[in-house]
């Protein structure tokens, strides 16, 4: 291309450089690169540059279409400063990609290079697809599985993180058999079937399409998630309490639902003074409390005989006590046991994706939501990149 005419405006912040064909050149075909002789006409585009001071600069692009005798058809001749289907630079969108990686929003972004948010949204997405759009399954050994909330409605996404080195290797809608299925169907047979251990709650569809498609792998439950599940039946039984005390009785509980569900060591003196209190008069809490401080207890064994026996003394305490509540959970840890046994071989858990969880709600935050999922997927992608394993 050869500059033909420029022009600065006194008046506004745009300058305009027409660019034409130089003709010394032959053009070349944009899809397979090959010089074209014949050309089938001529066209022009205006395109955004980067600013040049205070200006904005324009660029009034002529170009050719040309008659490609490789691809037999009628091709746009290729221009290495822009791309063929987009309004801006090669330049100016990476510029655009690079501040969207630095953490500004797309809007920001927008505003400050004066081009519409779609266009910067566009840019980002392609810049995205290009380093994380393919999914990489090398190195893996260790999963933690999770789901998150991206919009109200119970609506979810389901992100899967390499253990080791903290890297989210895959998120997909929903949280179904499908859902994972997809991820473990195209992870090549050799890593799948090199997978040691994945940490999950204890959710059916996870748990279901884990030993469908990888069943050497050890399934791994996670404390935190079991010990929420818990702590419901702990409110559910206190409330319980409440309603058959009398006034007296109701005064006591009144305004301590959260201090059953902290660990002792979190509560402060006057807590402790007051849940002691409770439990002296209340026997049904008392064991459901010491319930609770065992159930955590569990997962600190090394030795899965000695989980196993723990699990069984654990039921036993909650069956002799009577409620159904207690009864239910029982079984409950009975049927999932070997998840909570396998912790024993395998030290994992879901913990790390809470932490991942805060920084995919910055990324929310920065972005103000995301009606794009895949778009949303690449920036989580782009933001826990992980580190360079141990292993």
């Amino acid at each position: 291309m050869k500059v033909a005419h420029h022009n600065v405006a006194e008046k506004s912040n745009n300058a305009l450089v027409r660019l034409e064909p130089d003709l010394r050149f032959c053009p070349l075909c944009h899809e397979c690169g090959q010089p074209a002789r014949r050309v089938h006409s001529r066209a022009r585009k205006f395109v955004r540059d980067l600013s040049f001071g205070e200006r904005r600069m324009i660029l009034q692009v002529e170009y050719r279409k040309v008659l490609c005798a490789s691809c037999r058809k009628v091709r746009v001749e290729r221009l290495d400063f822009v791309d063929i289907h987009q309004r801006v630079t090669l330049r100016l969108a990476a510029y655009a990609a690079e501040l969207c990686r630095r953490g500004l929003s797309v809007d920001a972004v927008a505003h400050h290079l004066g081009l519409d948010p779609k266009t910067v949204k566009a840019i980002d997405k392609a810049a995205l697809d290009r380093e994380f759009g393919e999914t990489r399954y090398e190195g893996l050994q260790r999963l933690a599985i999770d789901e998150i909330a991206v919009k109200k409605g119970h609506r979810y996404m389901t992100v899967v993180l390499d253990y080791d080195t903290g890297r989210v290797v895959w998120m997909g809608p929903g949280r179904q058999i499908a859902t994972l299925d997809e991820f473990f169907g195209k992870m090549p047979e050799n890593v799948r079937t090199g997978l040691q251990a994945v940490a999950i709650d204890m959710w059916e569809p996870y748990i279901a399409s884990i030993q469908k498609w990888c069943p050497q792998a050890d399934i791994v439950f996670d404390l935190f998630h079991v010990v929420k599940a818990f702590n419901k039946v702990i409110d559910d039984i206190r409330n319980e309490e409440f309603r058959k005390a009398d006034a007296a009785g109701k005064e006591t509980l009144k305004g301590t639902k959260y201090m059953f569900l902290k660990n002792w060591g979190n509560l402060k003196r006057h807590q402790k003074v007051r849940l002691n209190e409770i439990l002296d008069l209340n026997q049904r809490l008392n064991t459901v409390y010491w319930l609770k401080d065992f159930l955590a207890h569990i997962w600190e064994y090394h030795i899965p005989g000695w989980a196993k026996g723990a699990i069984a003394e654990w039921c036993s305490v909650a069956r002799e006590d009577g409620h159904p509540a207690l009864a239910r959970f029982a079984r409950t840890l009975e049927r999932y046991q070997y998840g909570i046994i396998n912790h024993c071989k395998h030290r994992i858990h879901t913990s790390k994706l809470e932490g991942v969880n805060n920084k995919i709600k910055v990324v929310k935050r920065v972005a103000y939501g995301f009606h794009d999922l895949d778009y949303f997927a690449l920036k989580v992608k782009q933001a826990l990149p992980g580190r360079v394993s141990d292993n």
